[in-house]
């Protein structure tokens, strides 16, 4: 186990499994899956912040369910069709971050996209996108949790 909060130790341990050819695969699979914002968001994409690190034009928005550091957060992330790497690493945040409060969220280490062994795969440019998204949700949990 890699000790990493909610869904995310799960995920490692199924990239680390894998050749590096077939972690591209399973990225492109993440990015078949990354769920669709919910009505409340896609009609009012101006309430998501983009994340400027990303090639693609990429945006979060994170909910959180009172204050406190046991405050349940929820995270929706929007990526284009076009730009299935980075719409894999938004769906792999998505995956790894439902279900979390508010301190499981902050405890997701930075180095989250390295552990996914597609440093050979994937430019440096998109792993800093997916830190870059990271960064984002997890200021956003700061502010609105309190915490």
């Amino acid at each position: 186990m890699s000790g990493l909060p909610g869904r995310f130790d799960a995920v490692v341990e199924d990239f680390e499994a894998l050749e590096e050819r077939e972690r591209l695969e399973l990225l492109l699979e993440f990015a078949n899956g990354l769920p669709d914002l919910p009505p409340h968001l896609a009609e009012h994409k101006d309430l998501m912040e983009p994340v400027p690190e990303c090639q693609s034009p990429v945006f979060v928005h994170v909910e959180v369910d009172g204050r406190g550091p046991q405050a349940p957060v929820q995270v929706y992330l929007s990526a284009p069709r076009e730009a299935p790497t980075t719409r894999g690493f938004a769906a792999i945040l998505a995956e790894g971050m439902t279900g979390l409060d508010a301190e499981g969220v902050l405890s997701v280490p930075d180095d989250v996209p390295d552990r996914l062994g597609l440093d050979r795969a994937v430019s440096m440019l998109r792993l800093r996108g997916m830190s870059g998204m990271l960064g984002r949700i997890q200021r956003q949990v700061r502010e609105k949790a309190g915490v």
